[in-house]
């Protein structure tokens, strides 16, 4: 006979779980997409992508649990837009993940759309475009998931006390006019741009008021397109307890680093006296600018703040930039080392340039190039042959996973510089990486016994230059997931693969909202077929869109090296020609007086008119901006 216990559980149990969907809310945005003029490092004016006329952008916040809708209206005239909600799993919601042409046809000039999704994930995360390397114009914000069971809240830190604070690299100059510059044969080499100024919470010389005695929670997130940041805190030690959502044992940390797209909390407690104000700085890794501005001030600086009327001090020198090695760090939840894999992804990184004298990026022998369809749509459109790898393109780098595959990438880097790989729609255990210059995996002699046998996790890593990573996670969530490096030229350039979890499972789950349909509808793109928009013959990628072809054969490295030269000596000739003619010529000069003074001078039109339409002025357009006042409060 059951015990008045056990006649408790049911309906304690069932209380519990009608309280816990009670706590659960819709928060509701609504986003108006537009340009703004904003000046955050004070030095140039500049059209910058705002949300309901401001910049920066608002920050959403949400508990776990919640569901989230944002409405979507693209008003900036001239480009189209979607939005990526960086480290959300987007669990059961896969068609909310935001790559344009990948989950969703991008949002055109005039058209709306709604992202809805429920987030069962704390932590620390972001949203941005995925569109055309748009974000760094300015569409990129925090998002934060509170968590009121987190092991570190009320033991560690007051609720109150957290304080949300990104750091990124800005550029002067516009993405629409960067980009083309940067694929291009005049840019043989694949030198990305250079920022020209680095800020704290899109503003520069900002300040955190902070009370003694306090432990802060600081959640921190590189929101940058390109700059890796060291972090350090003078006078006060980080003890981190989370990164990219994924709560760790906490580790005290001097210095940081936060490449592009990672998110770091750490806890910081302040000291017992006022007397004194503290900074804290970011300073852009610049071993990843080919070349280093003299004009460049690749620091920027914030202070904690215990007295308003004390000085803010410059900050001090420092040696040498050691940071803290986040592979070292253990998950909270001692989650060990996945079992042995079924699934492979080998990865190179390769920079190299093809027929049209550009350079890309490429995984093994392909860069990336968006499909007709988005990859998301042949999924499901694609009925049983949605398992091909081939009805994804040649040019998407698709692999297939069926349902609870534990799948291993091992990427190594050709390449000599660092990249940061972000996978969507999971977190991944970084189970080895090996030191700068370590050669390949293959070279290493590394086997699964040096593993670790507790992995760190997050959603995105840093593989050093010409060295190697592996990385494991277990396909538990059906969806179109992109792998790519969060270097914003680099995803331009076509370092991306796809993996597709679980298609036949996504057909029988997803069903595509009519405003995503219609968002593609106004551009005229297929929402069904293959990769080339083929819903006859899937097989037949036929019109699909294409990389440029590849250099003609025989051109090797050192070929390609004399082609890149070439080509900047042909500039640089056309400049030095271009010159000498413009250079003013003393005989000239005298034979034109002499003419001048035989000649009486005859009035053509009227001196006072405009070059251009007779009579017509130039028009002015004044939109709202909010720019940095280096003042800005956390």
């Amino acid at each position: 006979m059951p015990s008045i216990l056990d006649r408790l559980v049911l309906p304690v149990t069932w209380a519990a779980a009608f309280l816990g969907l009670s706590t659960a809310k819709t928060v509701t945005y609504d986003f108006n997409i537009g340009w703004v003029i904003s000046n955050p490092d004070g030095a140039f004016d500049r059209p910058t992508i705002g949300i309901n006329g401001q910049w920066p952008i608002p920050r959403i916040e949400a508990d776990v649990g919640d569901t989230v809708v944002v409405h979507t209206t693209n008003n900036l005239g001239n480009q189209s837009t979607s939005l990526h909600f960086h480290g959300i799993y987007q669990n059961g919601t896969t068609h909310m993940d935001g790559p344009s042409q990948v989950s969703q046809c991008a949002i055109a000039p005039g058209s709306s759309l709604t992202y809805n999704f429920t987030i069962n994930q704390p932590g620390t995360y972001w949203y941005h475009s995925h569109t055309n390397g748009q974000y760094p114009d300015g569409l990129r914000g925090p998002l934060i998931i509170h968590d009121p069971n987190s092991p570190f809240l009320d033991t560690y830190y007051k609720q109150e006390n957290e304080r949300v604070l990104t750091v990124s690299d800005w550029y002067h100059d516009q993405i629409s006019d960067l980009l083309p510059a940067f694929i291009s044969k005049s840019n043989p080499t694949g030198a990305e741009p250079v920022p020209n100024a680095a800020l704290w919470n899109d503003t520069q010389n900002l300040k955190v008021p902070v009370q003694p005695n306090t432990t802060y929670l600081f959640r921190v997130i590189n929101v940058g397109a390109f700059a890796g940041q060291y972090i350090w805190f003078e006078g006060h030690n980080m003890t981190i307890i989370e990164v990219d959502g994924v709560y760790h044992q906490p580790a005290v940390a001097d210095m940081i680093y936060l490449s592009a797209a990672q998110r770091c909390s750490f806890l910081v407690t302040t000291k017992a006296e006022t007397s004194s104000n503290y900074a804290f700085v970011a300073s852009m890794d610049t071993s990843l600018f080919d070349t280093l501005p003299d004009d460049l001030n690749y620091n920027v600086t914030g202070w904690l703040v215990y007295d308003d009327a004390q000085p803010l001090p410059d900050p001090a020198l420092v040696d040498e930039l050691n940071n803290f090695d986040d592979f070292t760090l253990l998950p909270y939840d001692n989650q060990t080392l996945l079992g042995e894999p079924n699934k492979f992804a080998n990865l190179d990184v390769i920079m190299d340039n093809l027929g049209d004298g550009a350079n890309y990026a490429f995984f093994n022998n392909i860069t990336y190039k968006s499909p007709k369809v988005p990859t998301l749509y042949t999924a499901l459109s694609a009925g049983d042959q949605a398992t091909n790898p081939t009805v994804y393109g040649s040019y998407t780098h698709s692999f297939v996973l069926e349902k609870g595959d534990i799948v291993q990438i091992r990427v190594n880097n050709l390449d000599t510089g660092r990249h940061p790989f972000h996978l969507h729609g999971h977190n991944f255990q970084a189970v080895y990486r090996s030191e700068e210059d370590a050669g390949t995996f293959e070279e290493s002699n590394i086997t699964a016994a040096d593993f670790s046998p507790v992995p760190m996790r997050r959603d995105t890593f840093v593989l050093f230059p010409t060295g190697f990573i592996v990385l494991r996670f277990r396909a538990d969530n059906p969806g179109v997931w992109l792998f790519h490096c969060h270097i914003e030229w680099h995803v331009s350039s076509g370092l991306i693969a796809t993996f597709v979890e679980a298609p036949l499972d996504l057909q029988k789950t997803i069903s595509i909202p009519q405003n995503h349909l219609d968002a593609c509808a106004a551009q005229n793109i297929p929402t069904a077929g293959n990769a080339a928009g083929n819903t006859v013959n899937l097989l037949d990628l036929t019109g699909e869109p294409k990389s440029p072809d590849p250099l003609p054969d025989g051109f090797t490295t050192r070929g390609k090296v004399a082609l890149a030269f070439s080509c900047l000596s042909g500039i640089l000739g056309v400049i030095v020609v271009a010159w000498y003619g413009l250079a003013p010529d003393a005989a000239a000069t005298a034979w034109t007086e002499q003419r001048a003074s035989e000649t009486e001078p005859q009035l053509v039109g009227s001196a006072a008119e405009p070059l251009g339409v007779p009579g017509t002025e130039p028009k002015v357009i004044t939109v709202t901006a909010v720019s940095g006042d280096g003042n800005s409060k956390a």
